[in-house]
């Protein structure tokens, strides 16, 4: 008789593991995805994720352009990237092993679904041989597992159909990776009941199929070694598992609250920012009004109407949104009003590549309008921080009385990490107050040191007043044509942007307040700047990283930090659109490290990229995309 104890796997602690989900668009791969980071979570690991969604809707079943992944790094010390490679593939068909398997490093583990590799499914996306038996698998760790079969055989005497079983199968795939590494399915089972708890038997299925998965690991020989990842040493609070755009729409939710004044949303659905619209939708009860309007022009015209109203008026787009909503933004700059314009950036140019990421839209931004027309920019750089910098784009857009740009992209808008709850009554209040006394009165009339106009609301007696897109008297808002006047507003405007840099904090650097390099980024490179940075750190190169979260104003301190390093690096998801300012306002000889392949950075690439120039390589090449 065998001991059972003598068969059962060594268990190995590891501080840090990757793992890639792969499969049809049809698969439930973000689902498994998302509920192993959910796991992980509640273990109290620091975790950073990347879904990969099809650009193709309804894409052929079993075909490359329908591949849908989610990558996540679970760690017991903290992380920024959800890594650069993954540890584990498991890739539920061809298709899903051919676009994926080029990622995967030498000896990495490989999990198929052994029944998905059948003649049709080869040819379709272009194998000429199965590469479970050719050989050409030979460098990595192979697992095949008859995921579809033994999925199947957990759920016989269930009223199913064939097809509705196997819609199952990716949780067979959760259960395994659930016992891999030593993860408990309580969190998922209770998740299972909440989901679908109105049909029982998709709930007894799901459930069968999970366990079904860990029994296998449980059971099955071909696996020699578990793996448990430690609980990480995150600071006291209460976390939660967050994407950016969940944060954003809690922090313009937060907002709404501290500034006393109701929320009003419209927005045209658009990928990657339509799940802010579904996020706010869920908020009527804290004031939040939503509005699917018909197409983006009439988003942004009702939401210029909400703030003329009194509410704050926000609307909601991606980069070929931005384009046309270009000139009722310059409206919002000549009237004056508060407004939020929120950007999650996609591949482009055109429709492009609607799930994938880029920084494509900073200049588009910052200049997209007819003739002078600023308007403040402001750029998270962490899923956490959608939440912080949500709530800042109102605090600057009431205080200033002007339209801001809430600057996200796919990546922060999809991507997930532990986030700190913030104490809601330590927020401050960002309430502005109406002018109601009509003594005095112009629509025009500044703060001395804001140079806001008052907010006077419709209906208030003595306040009427006139809007519009005509050029405005000063003081009075009269129409006018004259030159002087003309130029005079303009000025105003812009300087009206430009005072923000005083209400704003230093740009924070990473490293030693000089030295031999800067790395500068924007928006979702933060990640894998700061982790090549710390690398660097580590080797004993004088190098530091900066983030810019202001776009528009610059925080004032930006061109004594970029002037303190023998050479800076700007890299960024697209072709040198920051670099293009900073080169432009600080005379800085900064290089550009351009890629737009709509995925993120890679840790090693921009570490490379810094040995190179740290090395004194010709400065010229390193702009170039490759």
């Amino acid at each position: 008789m065998t001991d059972t104890a003598e068969r059962a796997p060594a268990t190995q602690e590891l501080e840090r593991v990757t793992i890639r989900f792969a499969g049809d668009s049809g698969d439930g791969m973000q689902l498994t995805g998302t509920q192993f980071t959910r796991t992980a979570a509640v273990f109290g690991n620091d975790i950073s994720t990347l879904p990969d969604y099809p650009a193709e809707i309804r894409a052929p079943a079993g075909s490359l352009p329908g591949v849908s992944g989610f990558q996540l790094s679970f760690s017991s010390s903290e992380i920024h990237t959800p890594g650069d490679e993954p540890d584990v593939l498991v890739a539920m068909n061809p298709a899903a092993l051919k676009s994926n398997i080029g990622d995967l490093p030498a000896g990495g583990a490989l999990i198929v679904n052994r029944d998905a590799f059948t003649p049709a499914n080869l040819t379709k996306v272009g194998y000429a041989a199965n590469p479970l038996t050719d050989g050409s698998l030979a460098a990595y760790s192979v697992f095949e597992v008859p995921i579809s079969t033994l999925n199947a055989g957990a759920l016989q005497g269930l009223d199913m159909t064939n097809k509705q079983m196997d819609l199952t199968k990716n949780f067979f795939a959760l259960g395994l990776m659930f016992w891999l590494y030593e993860r408990s399915m309580e969190p998922t089972f209770r998740w299972i009941e909440a989901k679908f708890g109105k049909r029982p038997i998709i709930v007894e299925a799901n459930k069968r199929a999970l366990g079904a998965g860990y029994a296998f690991g449980e059971t099955t020989e071909i696996f020699h070694s578990r793996y448990v990842v430690p609980a990480a040493s995150l600071a006291p609070g209460r976390y939660r598992q967050i994407t950016g755009n969940e944060a954003a729409a809690l922090g313009f939710v937060a907002a709404s609250v501290k500034a006393e004044r109701p929320l009003f949303y419209g927005s045209y659905p658009i990928t990657p920012a339509s799940d802010i619209l579904h996020q706010l939708a869920g908020y009527k009860a804290f004031g939040v009004r939503t509005f699917q309007a018909e197409d983006e022009i009439a988003a942004i015209g009702a939401a210029i109407g909400a703030s003329y109203g009194g509410s704050m008026g926000m609307t909601g787009t991606s980069g070929p949104g931005i384009a046309l909503k270009s000139e009722a933004m310059g409206l919002a700059v000549m009237v004056e009003l508060p407004l939020v314009v929120i950007d999650v950036q996609r591949a482009g140019p055109s429709t492009g590549m609607p799930t994938k990421n880029e920084q494509a839209d900073l200049l588009q931004v910052m200049f997209g309008r007819n003739s002078d027309s600023p308007v403040a920019v402001v750029a998270p750089a962490t899923p956490g921080e959608c939440f912080d910098m949500a709530f800042e784009a109102w605090r600057l857009a009431l205080k200033y009385m002007t339209p801001v740009v809430y600057l996200s992209d796919a990546f922060l808008a999809n991507g997930a990490e532990p986030w700190a709850i913030p104490d809601a009554a330590a927020l401050p209040s960002i309430a502005v107050p109406n002018r109601t006394d009509p003594q005095g009165f112009h629509p025009y009339d500044r703060d001395p040191v804001t140079l806001a106009r008052p907010w006077a609301v419709p209906g208030t007696p003595g306040l009427e007043h006139r809007v519009g897109g005509l050029e405005k008297a000063d003081i009075t808002g009269n129409v006018s044509y004259d030159p002087d006047n003309h130029d005079l507003m303009q000025r105003l405007r812009h300087e009206k942007i430009a005072r923000i840099a005083d209400d704003i904090p230093d740009l924070d650097v990473f490293g030693p307040p000089d030295g031999d390099l800067l790395i500068l980024g924007w928006g979702s490179t933060y990640g894998a700047i700061r982790s090549a940075v710390e690398r660097l750190q580590s080797a004993g190169q004088r190098v530091a990283h900066a983030h810019v979260r202001y776009l528009n104003p610059f925080p004032a301190n930006l061109g004594t930090v970029v002037g303190s390093y023998r050479r800076v690096l700007i890299p960024e998801i697209n072709l040198g659109q920051l670099l293009l300012l900073v080169r432009a306002r600080y005379l800085v000889d900064a290089v550009g490290y351009n890629k737009v392949r709509g995925k993120p950075f890679r840790i090693a690439e921009i570490e490379a990229e810094a040995m190179r120039l740290l090395a004194g390589e010709d400065a010229a090449s390193a702009s170039r995309p490759s």
